[in-house]
């Protein structure tokens, strides 16, 4: 019998590039879904056609990695059914179709809702509904990581699979704390915009790879693995020497996430109080942060690439002031996000449109 399946994209609200420290994230799930129709195939074998992307096929029989699978959805698929093994479930063939109205490349996070989606496929036809939704996302995360090549964190999976406006302290990330904050955006006047910069990701898994490796370096130096594990005092205490043994940017970056993780945490609790100019303070306080200490905004590997910085400062223009406009998720490329009030929500998509084009703009609401 035929089911229904889906998963929500997400968008990170706080917390950038905090989690793959084991830092805490502000984060939602959004109203655009990868959505699914699946059965039992009676074989070992995944079979999905998915609309506007070639059919694959994925032989369960082998669960191990492979370089040459790096970057596509057939090591997402294997993945997921290898982590769903390691936990002691099993898993089998089936046939899907898939549609998405997730954009691919976006920010949105199209890969995690895939690896969610997939999840949740096996965890109902084999699994007898018994993985959760943060296993669902530890498992998520580790095939991206280790089958699709993608050394991400675990907020992207967690958001996609847990819906919801959620703060995550990823300190434990075997059992991360979730919180699930009930808010509506719409409620004090502004509308959460994505805006599409129609610069791609692709060539930017070494940028991306570099913010990580930067701030492990750091947490390395103070005999830790991650910054989450460093104390503060100490890194402030060491600074010039840490740019002098790791380079000035290693540590702007280090600087960035001990900011950046006392933020997300501040902003959750500006949403459960109800004080939404305290949050969007804060929001912008994230977006400086990013663009002159974490610096994902132009690519360190192209500095002339400058077309998606560009886009946040015209989104700033065009708010006059108002709401906040700020990187979106990994940075460098894809989307950027904006707070619009609800009043100017034309006249911020024309004059961003006038730029990008039509269709640039994607008012979203929160996932439930």
């Amino acid at each position: 019998m035929i089911k229904i399946y889906k998963a929500p994209g997400r968008t990170e609200l706080g917390g950038n590039h905090t989690d793959h420290q084991h830092g805490k994230v502000l984060a939602a799930g959004i109203d655009l879904y990868i959505t699914a129709e699946a059965e039992p195939n009676g074989t070992n074998i995944v079979k999905i056609s998915s609309e506007g992307y070639p059919d694959i096929e994925v032989d369960l029989s082998r669960s191990e990695p492979s370089e040459a699978e790096f970057g596509t959805s057939l090591a997402l698929v294997r993945g997921v059914a290898a982590g769903i093994k390691d936990t002691g479930f099993k898993t089998g063939g089936f046939d899907a179709k898939l549609k998405s109205d997730v954009l691919s490349g976006s920010g949105l996070s199209s890969s995690a809702a895939y690896e969610v989606l997939i999840g949740r496929i096996f965890n109902d036809l084999y699994c007898s509904g018994k993985l959760t939704d943060v296993q669902i996302a530890q498992i998520g995360q580790h095939a991206e990581n280790i089958f699709f090549g993608k050394p991400c964190g675990l907020m992207d999976q967690m958001a996609c699979s847990v819906g919801n406006i959620i703060a995550i302290d990823f300190k434990d990330p075997s059992e991360p704390v979730i919180e699930r904050i009930d808010c509506r955006f719409e409620d004090y006047g502004y509308a959460l915009c994505i805006i599409d910069t129609h610069t791609e990701h692709a060539d930017l898994t070494a940028d991306y790879a570099a913010i990580p490796a930067d701030m492990k370096k750091i947490a390395a130096h103070f005999g830790k693995e991650v910054l989450r594990e460093v104390d503060p005092s100490e890194f402030d205490y060491n600074k010039t020497k840490l740019k002098v043994l790791y380079g000035d940017l290693a540590v702007k970056r280090a600087e960035h996430f001990f900011a950046e993780n006392e933020r997300a945490g501040q902003l959750a609790e500006a949403l459960k109080a109800g004080d939404f100019n305290e949050y969007l303070k804060l929001v912008n306080e994230s977006a400086r942060s990013s663009e002159e200490l974490l610096q994902n905004v132009v690519p360190q590997s192209d500095p002339t690439a400058t077309h998606y910085r560009d886009c946040i400062e015209l989104a700033r223009k065009v708010l006059c002031g108002r709401g906040a406009a700020r990187v979106h998720g990994g940075g460098f490329a894809g989307t950027i996000q904006a707070y619009v009030p609800l009043e100017e929500k034309e006249t911020f998509r024309k004059e961003m449109e006038k730029v990008l084009g039509a269709g640039s703009c994607h008012y979203l609401s929160v996932s439930k």
